[in-house]
């Protein structure tokens, strides 16, 4: 039993059983006006995480310092609001585009069963090695490669709206508030902008070569024949082989990529102290800005991160979407 039940989107059929011709294209066919809506709500989203830095600075420099109660509860009371109103409107965001993903999943793999019946009736693959391909593919993409790209529906242009305006507003009012600081600080963020797609593109070239040795073992195994002697004609031993040693260079890279990521994440906030701390050694600026910038840099990780990551499940989309259309 579940909490509460959402009916799935409703997708037109067009009647046309060709691929979309593009990725952005197979999003907007997927989901439709609702882009906008869940793009509309994830900037209200990004545009609230700024406001909890400033309410930290005033607590800090005109409630603390000055020992006043009142505004001290009053600012507390709001931030306590904001903190509830984005939280919630977080979650709305996350069903939201689930409801995009699992209905676009949905479509997808009753669309591709109904095409391969009629491919399977019309008397393609009419011998028994034929079928067993046929078959074999059939299941990796329906019941695998599908979900990987029907899962990209919903977060496919939202996703980097709420993370790219949680960077600009967060990095913005830094900026605005102590801009050498914040300046200095960025620096550690820069060469993750230009490292991550380096390695990310070696890492799609490696996904898109899985792909191909996931559907042959799907082809080995569902093909005709089940005796071991079978698997070991059919070359089951060097499949798996290369489908391990594949998996093996596409970890290295990517937990190098994510540890490289982190460590740079990790500098930024040093930064902060080293820099922001002498400047308010010096009277420069005070310590509630430091104290916002400490707090600022931490929330700008989190929408950093997952800004790469989501350049990294778009890249890996697009091989899928590549993949599955040349299937078609």
């Amino acid at each position: 039993m579940t909490l509460f039940h959402l009916a799935p989107r409703t997708i037109t059929r067009t009647g046309d059983d060709s691929p979309a011709g593009s990725l952005l294209r197979y999003l907007w066919r997927m989901s439709g006006a609702h882009q906008v809506w869940v793009c509309l709500l994830a900037l209200i989203v990004a545009g609230l995480s700024m406001a909890p830095l400033e309410l930290q600075r005033r607590i800090i420099n005109e409630c603390i310092e000055d020992r006043n109660v009142r505004l001290l509860m009053v600012l507390g009371a709001i931030y306590l609001g904001v903190l509830v109103l984005q939280s919630g409107l977080k979650y709305c965001l996350r069903v939201y585009q689930g409801w995009l993903s699992e209905s676009a999943v949905r479509y997808c793999r009753e669309h591709l069963a109904r095409m391969h019946r009629r491919r399977t009736e019309d008397g393609n693959g009419s011998n028994e090695a034929n079928r067993g391909e046929g078959q074999g593919r059939a299941v990796s993409v329906i019941a695998t490669e599908v979900d990987k790209l029907g899962g990209f529906v919903g977060e496919g242009l939202s996703q980097p709206v709420v993370n790219l305006g949680m960077l600009l507003a967060i990095g913005g009012y830094m900026l605005a508030v102590e801009p050498r600081v914040a300046a200095l600080s960025f620096l550690f963020l820069v060469p993750q902008v230009v490292v991550v797609p380096v390695i990310q593109a070696r890492i799609n070239r490696l996904i898109e070569k899985r792909l191909a040795l996931l559907r042959e073992l799907s082809d080995t195994v569902v093909g005709p024949g089940e005796s071991r002697r079978d698997l070991e004609d059919a070359g089951l031993q060097p499949k798996l082989r290369r489908i391990y040693d594949n998996r093996i260079a596409i970890v290295a890279l990517k937990f190098a990529m994510k540890g490289l990521v982190n460590l740079l994440n990790g500098l930024a906030p040093l930064a902060v102290l080293m820099i922001g701390g002498y400047f308010a050694m010096k009277g420069e600026t005070s310590v509630g800005v430091v104290v916002a910038f400490m707090s600022g840099f931490d929330r700008l990780s989190n929408p950093l991160r997952e800004l790469l990551a989501y350049y990294r499940i778009a890249a890996q989309a697009n091989v899928q979407h590549q993949m599955i259309a040349r299937w078609i």
